[in-house]
């Protein structure tokens, strides 16, 4: 293991899943406390439509991606927010809309596309250097705001009401918040694909929150389970000679069903106490 250390793309890799941790680590928490898996799923999906749009028009992928996934954040939460339509469906909607998008646009491109599968599944061993430095930027942007808005954040992840009470801007503050997500999911499709995101985005989350109610433990503990899934996914995928990815997601879901039983455990011998 050692000696894949002195490749570029391997410390590059180890760079991607240390910057893609800590943004999920933040707004996974946010995913998981406000219960809107659904809602990143959606995004992540939709952002599919942006990558194919690059391919047809010859620019990079991924600003694509971050254009139709900060427009579909903005679109369910705006439509969600005025109540005339169900939530749900408008972000099935819109999930599928992006995924059929994204595919009318590669079938028009001329060519090839040769990586496509690296944004479906993602591939976290073929991350260039120069999107580590865009990966860094988004993370200083979601700690940046996240930073600056953390009591609203705090308020509205567990009470809206109380939050609309204080007169802190709710519908506002949720776009933002949205957006955020959308940001996060533009930067883990690099690593594991529009296909695993939603996973990898909530799962550590997910298990910090089962053992934990602090928000800011929450988000500390998630992003160190996030670096843990990534760098042992990188390493047994790195082994066995499989696609990183799903290795990553395979580890993490199965940490999250030890961490389901181990509570059920703890819980089943204090009722016994």
């Amino acid at each position: 293991m050692i000696e894949i250390l002195y490749f570029e793309f391997f410390r590059n890799a180890l760079i991607a899943g240390l910057l893609a941790s800590v943004a999920c680590g933040v707004m996974g928490t946010y995913v998981v406390v406000k219960k809107i898996s659904f809602i990143s799923g959606g995004i992540a999906h939709s952002a599919f439509g942006g990558i194919g749009l690059g391919y047809l028009l010859g620019f990079n992928p991924i600003i694509g991606a971050v254009i139709f996934s900060i427009a579909s954040a903005l679109g369910i939460g705006v439509i969600s927010q005025q109540g005339h339509e169900n939530e749900d469906t408008i972000i099935a909607t819109m999930w599928a809309t992006g995924m059929a998008l994204g595919i009318l646009f590669i079938a028009l491109a001329p060519g090839y596309a040769p990586d496509l599968m690296s944004y479906l599944f993602g591939n976290i061993l073929f991350v260039p250097t120069e999107d580590l430095l865009i990966m860094l930027l988004l993370d200083v942007l979601i700690i940046g705001v996240v930073w600056l808005f953390y009591n609203e954040f705090l308020a509205l992840s567990f009470d809206e009401e109380f939050a609309t009470i204080m007169n802190i801007p709710v519908k506002k503050l949720s776009l933002l918040l949205l957006c955020l997500i959308a940001l996060t999911v533009v930067m883990l499709i690099k690593i594991v694909g529009v296909i695993l995101v939603i996973a990898l985005l909530s799962i550590p989350a997910a298990i910090a929150h089962q053992h934990t109610e602090n928000l800011k433990k929450i988000m500390m503990v998630a992003i160190l389970f996030g670096m843990l899934f990534t760098f042992a996914g990188m390493w047994l995928s790195y082994l066995a000679d499989v696609p990183s990815g799903a290795t990553i997601i395979i580890l993490a879901a199965g940490a999250y069903g030890i961490s389901i039983a181990f509570g059920k455990i703890r819980k089943k011998s204090v009722s016994m106490r």
